[in-house]
């Protein structure tokens, strides 16, 4: 004779609602954390301040900067005048659209500042962003600096 359990017997199933919510959550904070990495390729320079200042992509990029003693930089290396002329010229030819984001620490010689933007021009770069810090950003600790 066969008796029947009281508990009545269900099969187990797997929920996919959870698993698809958790899914859409890491899926969000893995892009949100991506898009906050930002990556440094110039060197550190003390860079004057804006208020109208804003964050720009940096993609595909170059960085050009010159320190406070009128030494200039190509990405983070060091380079002599004729030596970043060059590469600039280098860079153009194998992509004239590149972005050029020029940085001057603020107590250098403008001299040095304009010698860089004439070395980019007449290098083919006519489209170059100047970075500075914004004011917004003032006091806010960041990569930037």
């Amino acid at each position: 004779m066969y008796v029947s359990s009281p508990i009545p017997h269900k099969k187990a199933r797997i929920e996919i609602i959870p698993l698809i919510d958790v899914m859409f959550f890491l899926l969000a904070s893995f892009m949100m954390v991506s898009l906050s990495q930002v990556h440094m390729k110039g060197i550190k320079v003390n860079l004057p301040s804006g208020s109208s200042g804003e964050t720009q992509s940096k993609r595909e990029y170059i960085s050009v900067s010159v320190d406070k003693d009128g030494h200039y930089f190509f990405d983070k290396d060091e380079v002599t005048d004729t030596d970043l002329q060059q590469r600039l010229v280098k860079v153009h030819q194998s992509s004239p659209e590149a972005k050029v984001f020029m940085r001057g620490d603020r107590d250098t010689a403008h001299l040095n500042v304009s010698h860089l933007l004439d070395m980019l021009r007449s290098a083919g770069f006519y489209k170059i962003s100047f970075e500075i810090k914004s004011e917004a950003l003032k006091g806010v600790p960041g990569p930037r600096g």
